[in-house]
């Protein structure tokens, strides 16, 4: 029973409790440390899947380390309805694209330029797409619209007011695609094979911003996330069919950080000239398939040479120096492990978020992982080889597209004082001999 009010009457650190009640020989077995070896660098991402991504996303945004991202999209539309009958002598009077904001990240006061294209080559739903992928597009120019985002203010149509979404006039230029849509014969409705068949899908591009910018999230789910097809015939004056934007449409993602060009120096070193020495002062993390940390611990094997250590506790810690407020921190970070060249998960995060970390300290602007675990098998001999590990923004399992960054101090840092917020792994052992 004493044990028992011991253990969970107290709200002491749990790697501390107990301590008070050993003999002071055995306390002496306990030791810290935070002075191994890490080594860390920042590493271009390739490419990553974009297919049936959770949002819907547009924008450029020219950051002022990162340099210039731009996302632009490519997506399928999808009959509302099977049987179609738009009556006798139909015309176009409008078509309307309709995208409902859900988030941004930036700046919204600066202005951005979009393109509206038709598809001309087939999208697939069952098919991985990749960031870098592009498909092939009928040269006629359906819109361009220059707009400021609004993503918080109600739009006011024809005395209706309507939640926050930008509108974009596929007809502005000519009605010829919205022409098409009026004439396609009932068979191409019958279904969405036939459909896509008909009308393959948009391609949405956003022009670079100089300044600026802003990455925009559209809520694919809001139903009022469409395109309509404004029309009459000789019976009625005012008519409308909607083409929907939903989960069950192919889609994915364009993104183009414009091989890093235009980003800070350092950053650039790091993953145009591969120079790794670099990462020991600063490090960046870059979601929307931009950049990663790839750290390992060159020593760790032998941490245990000679001796038998039982590991109380491994925390991977690092800090954002940064304390801007526009360009937000990722909310959570993963962290992975190469796996004879694939990935691999860690151990340790099959103990839930809460253990494992990657969430951010807001008030501390800090991330840590929990690697206990992990360096167990490591001093064991369980893995036979030391494989790098890696720290990333996007999650390769999930179909959301997170498009925050954040700097990270190196695992060396020259600038005075920034020694105890480096990037290190901090460990509790306990000597078995």
């Amino acid at each position: 029973m004493l044990a028992f009010l011991v253990l969970f009457s107290c709200k002491k650190d749990p790697y501390s409790v107990g301590l008070d009640l050993l003999p002071p020989s055995d306390t002496l077995k306990i030791k810290s440390t935070d002075t191994c070896t890490v080594l860390a660098y920042t590493q271009r991402v390739d490419s990553i899947t974009t297919s049936n991504c959770a949002d819907l996303s547009l924008g450029s945004i020219a950051d002022p380390v990162f340099g210039n991202s731009t996302i632009s999209l490519y997506t399928q539309l999808q009959p509302s309805s099977a049987s179609v009958d738009f009556g006798t002598a139909p015309a176009v009077d409008s078509l309307i694209l309709m995208l409902y904001y859900s988030s941004y990240y930036g700046d919204t006061t600066t202005a951005q330029t979009i393109r509206v294209y038709e598809l001309a080559q087939d999208l697939h739903i069952d098919s991985g797409y990749f960031s870098n992928r592009k498909l092939q597009i009928y040269p006629n120019l359906l819109s361009e619209i220059t707009f400021r985002p609004r993503p918080k203010d109600s739009v006011k149509v024809g005395g209706t007011m309507y939640s926050a979404h930008l509108r974009i006039n596929l007809s502005k230029y000519s009605k010829y695609f919205a022409n098409k849509l009026l004439s396609g014969p009932p068979s191409v409705y019958a279904s969405d094979a036939m459909f896509y068949q008909f009308m393959k899908g948009l391609y949405i591009e956003t022009q670079p911003v100089n300044n600026g910018g802003a990455l925009l999230k559209f809520n694919i789910s809001e139903s009022l996330s469409k395109m309509i097809l404004f029309f009459h015939n000789q019976t009625y004056d005012s008519l409308n069919y909607s083409f929907l934007l939903n989960t069950g449409c192919a889609r994915f993602l364009h993104i183009d950080h414009n091989n890093y060009f235009d980003a800070q120096q350092d950053l650039k070193q790091q993953v145009i000239n591969h120079d790794t020495a670099l990462g020991k002062n600063m490090l960046y993390l870059q979601g929307l398939g931009g950049t990663r940390i790839v750290f390992r611990m060159p020593y760790m094997m032998n941490f245990a040479k000679n001796r038998k250590i039982a590991i109380n506790d491994a925390l991977l810690l690092f800090e954002n120096p940064s304390t801007d407020t526009t360009l937000r921190a990722p909310p959570n970070l993963i962290c992975i492990r190469d796996s004879a060249g694939y990935i691999g998960t860690v151990i340790d995060e099959s103990e839930g978020a809460n253990y494992f970390g990657g969430m951010y300290n807001s008030t501390s602007r800090s991330y840590y992982f929990r690697l206990t675990r992990h360096i167990q098998k490591l001093i064991d001999g369980y893995y036979s080889i030391n494989r790098e590990m890696y720290i990333q923004v996007n999650d390769p399992t999930s179909s959301t597209i997170p498009v925050n960054r954040v700097m990270i101090n190196g695992y060396k840092p020259a600038m005075p004082g920034a020694s105890s917020s480096r990037f290190r792994l901090q460990i509790t052992y306990t000597l078995l001999n």
